[in-house]
């Protein structure tokens, strides 16, 4: 079965980078989405349960993939041996080596996982909730692609934020 979130179909060996003979069992869904790095964060909910595994491929993949999804919270809480964990932020280097900076409104430049203030009462689509001015965003995630925009968990929410409404605290 699948050793990500247990599926019995398409499966085949997937080879997870950084090491030689490092593979895992994934169905065609997972292998499908992973090799195409557009993640479904619905079907991966399954990585709740897949880093916990014994296996240190799943582990690693397992941390990667939480990397991709701006998941810092479920990161903060896996276990990694020392070599485990550097094969793993290897491969989250290499993935995410974009070239972009990404700067608050004071100028001051952002990381993955750091700690922001909203600047700006922001009204929030697709929820009944403003953001409020003053509001700290812990463990931010970058967004790929797009300097101008950070993701983080406001009231319990996933949201994408502008930068430019955000100063690093």
């Amino acid at each position: 079965m699948c050793e990500l979130c247990g599926s019995t179909e398409e499966l085949s060996e997937f080879e997870v980078s950084g090491r030689d003979d490092a593979k895992v069992t994934l169905c065609g869904v997972c292998k499908s989405q992973i090799e195409s790095g557009e993640l479904d964060e619905t079907h991966f909910n399954c990585l709740n349960d897949a880093m916990w595994s014994e296996s240190s491929a799943v582990k690693v993949l397992t941390f990667r993939l939480l990397n991709k999804l701006g998941r810092q919270d479920l990161v903060d809480m896996m276990y990694l041996e020392e070599d485990e964990r550097s094969w793993a932020e290897a491969g989250v280097e290499s993935d995410e080596d974009d070239g972009l900076v990404y700067k608050d409104a004071n100028g001051v430049v952002l990381a993955q996982g750091d700690t922001v203030v909203i600047t700006k009462d922001l009204d929030v689509k697709g929820t009944t909730f403003t953001a409020k001015r003053g509001t700290a965003v812990r463990n931010i995630a970058l967004v790929r692609g797009n300097a101008e925009l950070i993701e983080g968990r406001v009231n319990g929410v996933k949201i994408q934020i502008l930068t430019k409404f955000l100063k690093k605290s």
